[in-house]
């Protein structure tokens, strides 16, 4: 992954927003972190509207991680509007939730999710999963949008 390339993270959680940016920190992670609270953010975000307008600040991300279970639209939602538009539907999403449900990780699956990654309980295991994302994302080749 270009350390210039976007990782959208779509989280409601102010407390999970300050762990994940404290592991992004922690693992040495180099990409732009740009970040959203709700689905209809993680859509304005994607299209380029409002205050995300300035591709130049806010550039379509290389990756979206994913809350299941955000205010005003869910991250299924938000994953279902994302596989049907022909200029995104190539962006790497992958959930990142607490739900361990096997129906949440089937739902994912078929709306096109290309990972399903659980929320570590413990700081220590949330820079590790962080430390690997990171190590993978350096190595995949990401398609082009277009």
């Amino acid at each position: 992954m270009d350390e210039k390339q976007a990782i959208l993270l779509a989280e409601d959680s102010e407390d999970d927003l300050v762990l994940m940016k404290s592991a992004f920190k922690a693992a040495g992670f180099a990409a732009v972190l740009r970040e959203v609270r709700n689905g209809e953010e993680v859509i304005a975000y994607l299209k380029g509207e409002g205050p995300y307008s300035d591709r130049a600040k806010f550039p379509l991300p290389a990756v979206i991680l994913l809350d299941l279970k955000m205010p005003k639209m869910s991250g299924f939602e938000v994953l279902e509007w994302v596989r049907s538009q022909p200029v995104l539907r190539r962006i790497s999403v992958m959930i990142l939730t607490a739900s361990m449900r096997v129906e949440d990780i089937a739902r994912a699956a078929d709306l096109g999710a290309n990972a399903f990654l659980i929320k570590p309980g413990k700081v220590n295991e949330l820079i590790t999963m962080t430390l690997r994302l990171r190590d993978w994302l350096e190595y995949n080749h990401f398609p082009p949008l277009q």
